[in-house]
C-alpha cells in the first residue's frame, strides 16, 4: 500500500450507521498515513480522492480487520492429557483441585525461556493474522510470581516487533493461587500479586488489570484489593466472571467501570443491569464453553435487553480454550450461544475494541485507523456461518499489509 489509497469494494461492513452491518453497496475507502480519509459509495468519491492510487477489490466484502479481546498466547506447554481427562469424566474444577489445570501450565511457563515463549506464542498469532485479526489483547497469569508476570508481559510486548499486529497486555496476577501460597490466597495477593502489578506498571508493561473471581481462585474481596491498587495506577479493570458459579464478581466489577466481563455463564440480571449501567462489555467466549462441555448459557437475552455491548474471544489457552480461530469463534457464538451473524462481527470488530479501551479502530469510519480485512465472500453472515472455512483476500493494519 502507498501512503495515500482507494480500494475498492463491491461491499462495505462499516459496522457504523443504521443499516444492518453499516453495509455500503460499490463502496470505497480513502485511506492516508495509515488513517480512513473518506468512506462512501464510489460514485460519489471526492475530486480530491479521484487521483489517488486504487485498488480494486472487486466482488470482495471489507470489514474492520478482527480484534480477539481475551487471549492466554504467551504460555509454556501444553495440557493435552488433561483433554483426555476431561473426556474421561473429570471436572475442570476436580482438574484445578488435583494440581492440575492452571497450575500445571505455571509450572511449564515458569520452565520456559522468554525465546521459547516468545515463538510458541508467534505460532497462535500467526494463525489469528492469517484470519484478518489485526489487535490481540494478550494476559500474564501463568507465572504467579514476579519474575515470570515480568517475563510473561515482557514477552507480549515483543510480539508487534515480530508480527504486523497490535497488542493489549492485561495483568492477571489474581489468575489462581500458586502451590507455595495454598491456603493463604490473602497472603499472595498482598506479598505477590499486589507488588508485582506495581513493578510491571512501573516498566511499562500493562495496559489493564483482570482477575479470575471463581471459587477455585480468588472471591470478590481479594479482586477488590487489586482493583484498587489498579485504579491507583491509573489503570482500567476487566475481569474473569460468572465463569463456573455467581460469586457477584461482574456486578463488582461493574463497580469499578470495568472495561469488560468475561465468560459470565451464570451471570443474574442484577449483574447484568450493573454492567448495562456501567458500560461494561459482556466478552463470551464459546471456545472454553464449548471445550469443557458447559451446559449454562450466557444470559444473551438479558445482556440484548440492557443494552449490554457483546464482544466474543478466542480465550486461547492451552487449557479451557486451545482455540486460534477468531472466525470458528463467530461460528460458535452464534451456533452455541444464539447470537446473531451481525452480533458475532460486531463481536470481533467494534465491541472487541470498546473491551479493551480502545476507540481508534473496529469500524470502518473517517479518522480511525485503516485496519481492514477484504473477504472472498459477498456478505458478512458468511464470516460466521462457514465451518473451517477461512475466506481472507487481503490484510491491512495501519499502513502495512
Amino acid at each position: 500500500m502507498t501512503e495515500k489509497s482507494v480500494i475498492f469494494c463491491r461491499s462495505l461492513a462499516t459496522m457504523d450507521g443504521p443499516r444492518a452491518y453499516g453495509m455500503i453497496d460499490n463502496g470505497a475507502v480513502a485511506i492516508e498515513a495509515g488513517r480512513i480519509a473518506w468512506v462512501g459509495v464510489q460514485a460519489e468519491l471526492p475530486a480530491e480522492y479521484s487521483q489517488w492510487p486504487r485498488v480494486d477489490d472487486g466482488d470482495r466484502l471489507m470489514t474492520p480487520a478482527l480484534i480477539d479481546a481475551h487471549t492466554h498466547v504467551v504460555f509454556g506447554g501444553n495440557r493435552a492429557v488433561e483433554f483426555e481427562m476431561r473426556l474421561n469424566g473429570a471436572s475442570y474444577e476436580e482438574i484445578a483441585r488435583a494440581g492440575g489445570g492452571i497450575l500445571s501450565t505455571v509450572n511449564a511457563t515458569r520452565a520456559a525461556s522468554d525465546q521459547t515463549l516468545l515463538s510458541d506464542a508467534l505460532t497462535r498469532v500467526d494463525a489469528l493474522i492469517a484470519e484478518g485479526v489485526s489487535c490481540i489483547e494478550v494476559k500474564s497469569g501463568y507465572g504467579l510470581d514476579r519474575e515470570t508476570e515480568l517475563r510473561m508481559l515482557r514477552v507480549a510486548r515483543q510480539i508487534p516487533e515480530k508480527r504486523n499486529v497490535r497488542v493489549k497486555t492485561s495483568f492477571l496476577g489474581a489468575h489462581a493461587i500458586p502451590p507455595e501460597y495454598a491456603d493463604r490466597a490473602d497472603a499472595y495477593i498482598d506479598e505477590v500479586c499486589i507488588p508485582t502489578l506495581r513493578a510491571a506498571h512501573a516498566e511499562g508493561l500493562v495496559d489493564a488489570v483482570d482477575g479470575f473471581c471463581e471459587g477455585i481462585a480468588f472471591d470478590t474481596n481479594q479482586i477488590a484489593r487489586v482493583f484498587d491498587a489498579a485504579k491507583a495506577l491509573g489503570l482500567p479493570v476487566k475481569l474473569h466472571a460468572e465463569q463456573l458459579s455467581n460469586l457477584g464478581g461482574a456486578k463488582l466489577a461493574a463497580s469499578y467501570g470495568a472495561l469488560s466481563a468475561d465468560h459470565i455463564e451464570y451471570l443474574d440480571e442484577d449483574g447484568v443491569a450493573a454492567m448495562g449501567d456501567a458500560g461494561t462489555v459482556a466478552v463470551l467466549l464459546p471456545g472454553a464453553f464449548y471445550t469443557l462441555r458447559e451446559t449454562q448459557v450466557p444470559p444473551v437475552q438479558d445482556l440484548r435487553r440492557h443494552n449490554v455491548p457483546m464482544a466474543l474471544a478466542t480465550d486461547c489457552n492451552p487449557g479451557s480454550s486451545p482455540l486460534a480461530s477468531l472466525l470458528l469463534t463467530m461460528n460458535m457464538g452464534c451456533t452455541l450461544f444464539r447470537l446473531t451473524p451481525e452480533e458475532a462481527l460486531a463481536g470481533v470488530t467494534k465491541n472487541a475494541a470498546r473491551a479493551l479501551g480502545l476507540d481508534d479502530t473496529g469500524r470502518i469510519v473517517p479518522g480511525l485507523r485503516a485496519d481492514l480485512a477484504v473477504w472472498d465472500v459477498t456478505h458478512p453472515a458468511e464470516l460466521a456461518y462457514r465451518i473451517g472455512f477461512n475466506p481472507l483476500h487481503a490484510r491491512l493494519v495501519g499502513e502495512r499489509t
